[in-house]
């Protein structure tokens, strides 16, 4: 429902979910064995493992909230919406802190890979899909007018209660400027701030459930590399500026949409960009297949294109930070949201990853490919493993394009790539135990696990080799497809108003 504003009223949000759950797993079984552990560490365990159970348990509660409200009528959904709402600040912090603390950021990822997931993760991930319940209407408009300074009719028309959106970090509602223009307000949760932070703070925690899974690692920097790219998340006047660099990148594009900030209604808590058209991602299943690949091409260019060309990548690819809508010149457009995780590039880190494709892709060699990843950290000198078995491996990840021909991203592909990053009881439990995660390299693997499992969804098919062969630099071959056609227009016609 919107609420009409008069004068007269006022109006009082890398490393992974399998090693979280590993963790947790861990505890059970240390607890049924009787297993010693030392009294510091059985405290933490204990307080650490409290929190999951608490995620879980509001998970479970948000389930049955949906069961009962599917039977329900309107009125009576009202009424059970309004008893699911977090109506203060401290309701917030309680709930949604625990729930949405750094290891349930880190678990978002479940929603999504889920299909993808080594087996024995799979039934402990249902317990942490269902969204957190939402604060109340009052308490976001109060949250709103305190961060603007004002009450709601000074700035809006109308303002709806029931948020588009709900993430780890805020909830989105629907309003409509003063002016008429229609607005999407991202309102952050009262005190998930502190949450996360006293999460973050907790590194011994972090620690052990990396090295569940990462034998090898070095937490030191990857720690400090997921405290900056987390916490950053909180700032949204940096994730304003970032969207702000992404939509002057993408302007006019004939199929990426990424909707404009309004800067005078944005706050360090309150983001307000254009209203965007469009379907969620999910709908997309009932489109033809040719359809779903236009989408997918759609998706990948703009992942790889921000980052081949731009040293840019928003670390967040997830079907919640889609749009997708028919039309346009290629008969499809992709909106793309959220820009709380973007991390940028140094042209000597590109220069790694760039020689890292080259010696799988283009010019393979083992020998050569080994020691860069050993010279890049990735992976321990000494491994135990031949120069054949160590390409092989990594090779996976490569196989979208190792071939000048049309690949299908599959669920058996994402399920494979999942489990040779996060599985510490498979086959590949020998090799992980040499492996680390160097800080440049936290964020980028979200591509293996979002951005496969996005387009594994989709069954997205294309020659996707072609089309990096456009956007690798080094290559900078002629448009394959008829959107690789209209970007070197588009592209052509940008440089051309430039030089005017």
């Amino acid at each position: 429902m919107a609420r009409r504003i008069s004068p007269s009223v006022l109006f009082v949000g890398a490393a992974g979910i399998g090693a979280a759950l590993a963790l947790r797993t861990r505890f059970r079984r240390l607890s049924k064995q009787g297993t010693a552990m030392p009294l510091e560490g059985v405290s933490r365990a204990s307080r650490n493992n409290q929190l999951l159970k608490l995620g879980a348990s509001a998970a479970a509660s948000t389930a049955i909230h949906q069961v009962r409200r599917a039977a329900a009528t309107d009125e009576r959904k009202a009424e059970l919406d309004a008893a699911h709402e977090l109506k203060t600040a401290e309701q917030v912090t309680e709930a949604l802190g625990q729930m949405k603390g750094v290891l349930m950021k880190l678990g978002q990822m479940a929603s999504y890979l889920n299909d993808g997931f080594p087996e024995q993760y799979r039934a402990q991930l249902a317990t942490l899909q269902a969204d957190a319940p939402p604060m109340s209407a009052d308490l976001a408009v109060a949250t709103l007018e305190g961060e603007l300074g004002g009450p709601l009719h000074s700035f809006f028309l109308s303002f709806d209660d029931k948020p588009l959106a709900s993430a780890s970090i805020g909830q989105v509602h629907r309003a409509v400027r003063l002016d008429g223009r229609p607005v999407a307000v991202k309102i952050q949760y009262p005190g998930v701030g502190e949450a996360i932070s006293s999460d973050l703070q907790n590194t011994a925690l972090l620690t052990q459930i990396l090295g569940l899974v990462f034998r090898g690692l070095d937490t030191g920097p990857f720690l400090d590399e997921l405290r900056s790219r987390v916490g950053e998340e909180l700032d949204y006047r940096l994730e304003a500026s970032r969207q702000k660099q992404f939509a002057e990148i993408y302007l006019g594009h004939p199929a990426i949409v990424v909707p404009a900030v309004h800067d005078d209604l944005s706050t360090d808590k309150i983001l307000v960009t254009d209203l965007s058209g469009g379907e969620r991602f999910e709908s997309a299943q009932n489109w033809t297949q040719k359809e779903r690949d236009l989408v997918g091409e759609v998706i990948y260019r703009f992942v790889f294109r921000s980052f081949n060309r731009h040293h840019i990548f928003n670390g967040d690819p997830h079907p919640g930070n889609y749009l997708v809508e028919r039309g346009g010149p290629i008969g499809v457009r992709v909106t793309f949201l959220d820009y709380g995780l973007v991390k940028e590039f140094t042209d000597e880190e590109m220069q790694l990853f760039w020689n890292m494709i080259r010696l799988q892709v283009s010019e393979p060699d083992s020998v050569k490919y080994r020691k860069t990843i050993e010279d890049a950290g990735l992976l321990l000198r000494n491994a135990p493993f031949s120069n054949e078995e160590i390409t092989e491996y990594f090779g996976w990840f490569y196989h979208p394009v190792q071939h000048d021909k049309q690949f299908t991203y599959t669920l058996e592909y994402a399920r494979e790539a999942l489990k040779r990053t996060f599985d510490p009881s498979g086959e590949h439990t020998k090799m992980m135990k040499y492996f680390n995660l160097p800080p440049a390299f936290v964020v980028l693997n979200r591509i293996q696990w979002g951005l496969n499992a996005v387009l594994a969804q989709l069954n997205a098919t294309q020659n996707w080799r072609a089309i990096s062969d456009e956007l690798w630099p080094w290559v900078n071959d002629p448009a394959s497809t008829r959107l690789g056609e209209l970007e070197e227009a588009w592209l052509t016609d940008r440089a051309d108003k430039a030089k005017s």
